[in-house]
C-alpha cells in the first residue's frame, strides 16, 4: 500500500529545471516534500526520499495523509 501511495504521487510529480543546471521536484498536494538532482533520475530518487520522509513525519504527528488519486 505505501509503494502504491509513492507511485500515485510520483505520478503526479512536477519536474523543474532550474538555473544552475539541476532539477527541482515537488508534489502538489504534499507541502514540504521538494527534491532536487542533477538529472532527473537523481532527483526522483530523491523525490521517493522526500515523500516518504513526508508520509512518516505526518504520521508521527498524527497529521493526515492526503489521498492520492
Amino acid at each position: 500500500m505505501f509503494a502504491e501511495y509513492i507511485q500515485a504521487a510520483l505520478r503526479n510529480a512536477k519536474y523543474e529545471p532550474l538555473e544552475d543546471d539541476t532539477y527541482m521536484a515537488t508534489v502538489e498536494d504534499l507541502q514540504g516534500v521538494i527534491a532536487v538532482g542533477y538529472i532527473i533520475e537523481e532527483c526522483r530518487d530523491d523525490l521517493i526520499g522526500a515523500i516518504e520522509g513526508g508520509v512518516a513525519l505526518r504520521l508521527r504527528l498524527g497529521h493526515p495523509i492526503p489521498p492520492r488519486t
